[in-house]
């Protein structure tokens, strides 16, 4: 029996762990897309308790804490922080098989180097250390960046952000790490929301145009995006609840535009026009500008209207969209690449039932203008863990070239999450010694080390074009 969780966790051969201990573990983190809030880097936070860090706006430990039955007001209501800490640390346990518990027990390990397990009967006693350990300098939101050998990360930023706390980072020379911002223009694509006119207000005043025409939409859009360009920004990103592509005159768009503006209701064609117009807008400027495209979609959001109205989105409540896009999804990349304006992309579903799908639409628009121009996505949100992980990354080997794959992200709010790195470096690493000791790949020593370095770090280095 092996040790739980020990120096080769998840390594189940010496091939495994050969390929980790000697290159994946040693490579820095690029975190490529997150959520974390650059203000708490800005003023180097520091967090009173193991609750803050851990628990505060992570809905995937809330979704399992109301799995096991707790109630509302341990979760996300007004609880004490022990109390909330002492409810999680009853649900763990139960957790046998999810990522959550791994990724509970590596954070324990490598930033508080507490190796028992968290249950019940320990709360106390990890309570006490991790807000002890919480209290020390190299406990700083900084700080944990640093020993996480962090180079760069990407946060997700709204058209309308000043970006100031990103511009305060960049200047603070006693910081290395670089925070740039990612591109998020959901709001202002999202024509059906009830604040959509609010936000089209908020957005002609930081872009000084006055919106009344779809053209001028553009242009106010072009605007942020010099802004955001000049602040470093080179990522989009896109939440799409599913795949459109239903293109339309510009004159239809102009009236349905105008229609809202009016304060009236459009149809669900009339919303999936507008937005095939407005993305086929962006994916050329993010092709002008040199940026990449990333395109999440499979998510059915906020399912809980009961709970939505209490806590908001974000808080969840979301599930996969049994939707499949592939048709779609190719129409929509060939309408930009007919005239040469596909900028390099990155695809990522929620449901995993569309990994065939899209490893065969990769292959039909690959050139030589990059390597990897199409990206199969990290296996994302419901499907990163090991099982999701191993088998997003065994369909792109199947149809195209796992080699070129630009790796794993965190996709996450908290500090603490860069352990999800190590996790995936792991299972990366015991895939391919597996492949290697069935001989099915040469125990060649040069290309292992290429390929293990590259999907930990290099690949994505590359393909974004950073300066590290």
């Amino acid at each position: 029996m092996k040790q739980f969780m020990d120096n080769n966790f998840l390594l189940s051969t010496q091939t495994a762990q050969k390929l980790y201990h000697d290159y994946a573990e040693k490579m820095p983190i690029l975190d490529y897309h997150c959520h974390i809030n650059p203000q708490e880097i800005a003023s180097d936070r520091k967090f009173e308790n193991i609750t803050q860090v851990w628990l505060g706006g992570d809905h995937y430990k809330w979704r399992l804490m109301r799995s096991n039955g707790v109630d509302e007001h341990f979760i996300t209501g007004d609880a004490s922080d022990r109390e909330k800490f002492q409810k999680w640390a009853e649900t763990l346990p139960k957790a046998i098989g999810n990522p959550l518990y791994h990724w509970s027990h590596l954070e324990l390990q490598r930033y508080f180097k507490y190796h028992d397990t968290l249950n019940a009967d320990t709360a106390q006693e990890v309570w006490d250390l991790c807000n002890s350990r919480l209290q020390e300098e190299d406990m700083s939101v900084r700080n944990i960046m640093k020993q996480s050998h962090v180079t760069l990360i990407c946060t997700t930023d709204d058209p309308i952000d000043s970006l100031e706390w990103h511009k305060k980072i960049a200047e603070d020379e006693s910081f290395s790490i670089q925070v740039l911002p990612a591109w998020r223009p959901d709001k202002a694509m999202n024509i059906e929301k009830p604040d959509y006119l609010d936000y089209l207000q908020k957005l002609s005043d930081v872009s000084n145009i006055p919106i009344k025409t779809f053209a001028d939409l553009k242009e106010a859009l072009k605007v942020r995006l010099s802004f955001f360009d000049a602040m470093g920004c080179c990522i989009s990103d896109h939440a799409l609840n599913y795949v459109m592509y239903n293109p339309a005159t510009e004159e239809t768009i102009e009236s349905i535009f105008q229609k809202r503006l009016a304060g009236n209701t459009i149809s669900e064609l009339e919303e999936l026009q507008f937005k095939t117009a407005f993305m086929l807008f962006v994916g050329r400027q993010y092709h002008k500008m040199g940026w990449v495209m990333q395109l999440h979609y499979g998510c059915k959001r906020d399912n809980n209207t009961f709970r939505y109205k209490q806590l908001g989105p974000d808080t969840g409540f979301d599930c996969i969209n049994n939707y499949a896009p592939s048709s779609a999804m190719a129409d929509f990349l060939n309408a930009l690449n007919i005239t040469d304006e596909l900028p390099k992309t990155i695809l990522y579903s929620l449901n995993p039932n569309d990994n065939a799908s899209i490893g065969t639409i990769l292959g039909c628009f690959q050139d030589s203008s990059a390597i990897g121009k199409i990206q199969h996505g990290s296996a994302w949100w419901f499907n990163d863990h090991k099982s999701g992980m191993t088998e997003q990354m065994t369909s792109l080997a199947n149809l195209g070239v796992l080699g070129n794959f630009i790796g794993m992200l965190t996709d996450s709010r908290s500090f603490l999450s860069y352990s999800r790195h190590e996790y995936f470096r792991r299972i990366l690493c015991d895939l391919i010694g597996k492949w290697v000791d069935s001989g099915e790949y040469p125990d060649d020593e040069k290309s292992l080390k290429e390929i293990v370095e590259g999907i930990s770090y290099k690949n994505a280095v590359r393909y974004f074009g950073f300066s590290l």
